[in-house]
């Protein structure tokens, strides 16, 4: 028997607005971490979090509906998920990640999406994410190294082989430096140059300090498509990057990043990759929107589509590789 029509999911997709305003006020109020220290009670909640018991009632209610949590009488408990990515002593702990992706930047970018479809992108001056003037991507290097550990440790695997070898390693965009800094805590032996905006590579520096890797870290200001790279390099990582922009700009800085190669080096590309359909699998088959939204002819590119870009900017191998515990894939290429 067919189940009937109904519009629950339409109604859901409507409000979703509201999940993402609880779990930031969740995040702000540190409920989860709350919970997980041993407060489970709305009043108990309440007094720890520094917020009215009516109020801490209500959020903690609608995220036992929404799957954070579990209710037995009058105590609640975290969920595993919960648990494994909103408790903030949690080595998995995703909260600060909140910052940039449900961030005013983000936001705003999608308050004028009707546009973006429209017009097939947004204007060049309209979003600025690729600019240096970009706020967001300070708010990025803050937030994001977290959700960036498990691709940039199985790359940084990947990238030392065989490991210990003296490398220099040129990180384009290089943001909270995760990627550059996996290589270097794997390898003393190598050597990172981290590449970015002047006031992205301060909060670089400051991790790299935090981490006791500033003697294997350097650095070049500046935009990709125009600074000196100092090459040749062994590797370079560009993460997150290709779908900021179209095919023929992506070419074009791709034989930027071969001619600042050693003759065998490799570059490493993480990116997004949805299959040919362009419908799966779902997460990088979606994150096409959020460039539709940000950038004048971004995009969420096949593997094909990669594999051309770097065949036509002069490479003459790419490897898809998958990676755990991450919707993004590798592409190595050489």
């Amino acid at each position: 028997m067919t189940s009937p029509v109904t519009p629950v999911r339409v109604f859901e997709w409507m409000t979703a607005y509201q999940q993402t305003a609880a779990l930031q006020t969740a995040l702000e109020l540190d409920l989860f971490s709350a919970v997980a220290s041993g407060h489970q009670t709305a009043a108990t909640l309440a007094a720890k979090c520094g917020a009215a018991e009516r109020g801490i009632r209500i959020l903690a209610d609608f995220w036992t509906v929404h799957g954070l949590l579990s209710k037995t009488q009058d105590r609640y408990s975290l969920t595993p998920e919960a648990a494994t990515f909103l408790d903030r002593q949690s080595p998995a702990y995703l909260g600060a990640v909140a910052g940039f992706l449900a961030g005013r930047h983000i936001r705003a970018q999608f308050d004028s999406l009707a546009n973006a479809v429209r017009q097939g992108g947004v204007a060049s001056d309209a979003s600025g994410s690729t600019a240096d003037h970009y706020e967001g991507w300070v708010d990025f290097a803050n937030s994001m190294a977290a959700m960036m550990s498990p691709a940039a440790a199985q790359i940084a695997q990947i990238v030392n082989e065989p490991r210990y070898a003296p490398l220099r390693v040129l990180d384009v965009a290089a943001s909270h430096g995760a990627f550059g800094f996996a290589v270097a805590q794997q390898n003393p032996q190598a050597r990172i140059t981290a590449l970015d905006w002047p006031n992205v590579l301060e909060v670089t520096q400051a991790n790299a300090a935090r981490l006791g890797l500033s003697a294997q870290l350097s650095t070049i200001a500046g935009d990709v498509f125009s600074v000196d790279l100092e090459g040749p390099y062994d590797a370079i990582l560009l993460t997150n990057l290709l779908h900021h922009f179209d095919h023929a700009t992506n070419v074009r800085l791709l034989k930027r990043l071969k001619a600042a190669l050693k003759p065998n080096g490799r570059v490493f590309t993480l990116e997004f990759v949805p299959h040919d359909d362009r419908v799966s699998p779902p997460a990088p088959a979606a994150f096409a929107l959020v460039m539709l939204a940000s950038t004048p002819a971004g995009d969420a590119f096949t593997f094909a589509e990669l594999a051309r870009m770097f065949n036509e900017a002069g490479f003459s191998s790419n490897t898809y590789i998958p990676l755990d515990g991450t919707p993004e894939a590798l592409i190595l290429s050489q």
